[in-house]
């Protein structure tokens, strides 16, 4: 590699590195939990000095951002936690309270950890189910559902989650995981019950 390459090279570890280091910016303005210039210029100046000091390999392929396809995940992902949100608070106070509970597996269709990674956050940030098991190999998650009354009730908590991972793919997937959805039927799956 000869000297002219150099700055090729550093302009593509930086746009790769782009999206860590504003990542990176944002948490740091999370944390301090107010915004302002001063705080804004530390984490710029922290990130660099993680991503200097504790370098990571380049994330490349695999993944991009579609804005309309991470504009439908972030409003229909809003409405599931209020919807969501709304329908656990009434459980735990109605009279007859939660009667029982499921595990359910649900088979994924794409193969991308990034895709996986989001899909299982989404699904246990929304009230109501919780991930308990992640089967990489197989592309199975095993959930914990609350207050199940029948088996209606598990199909529509395994096709909820076959959405989310389809509103993920559609916001983050790459061509192949995108081809992946919409190959792939929403297909029941094995359940277990307690």
């Amino acid at each position: 590699m000869s000297v002219a390459d150099a700055p090729v090279r550093t302009a593509a570890r930086l746009r790769h590195q782009l999206p860590l280091l504003l990542w990176l910016v944002l948490v740091w303005n999370l944390l301090w939990g107010t915004w302002s210039w001063a705080n804004l210029l530390s984490g710029i100046l922290a990130a660099v000095v993680v991503t200097v000091l504790l370098p990571l390999p380049p994330v490349t392929g695999g993944a991009s951002v579609h804005p309309v396809g991470l504009v439908v995940f972030l409003i229909t992902f809003v409405l599931d936690l209020i919807r969501a949100g709304s329908l656990v608070a009434w459980q735990t106070v109605r009279p007859r309270g939660i009667s029982r509970s499921a595990i359910v597996r649900v088979q994924l269709r794409t193969d991308s950890d990034l895709l996986l990674t989001i899909t299982t956050a989404a699904v246990t940030l929304v009230p109501g189910s919780m991930v308990i098991e992640i089967d990489r190999e197989h592309r199975e998650i095993g959930l914990h559902v609350l207050s199940v009354d029948d088996d209606e009730q598990l199909e529509q908590q395994r096709r909820s989650v076959l959405l989310t991972e389809a509103r993920v793919t559609r916001a983050f997937g790459s061509a192949q995981d995108l081809a992946a959805i919409d190959d792939a039927p929403v297909v029941p799956t094995q359940e277990g019950r307690r």
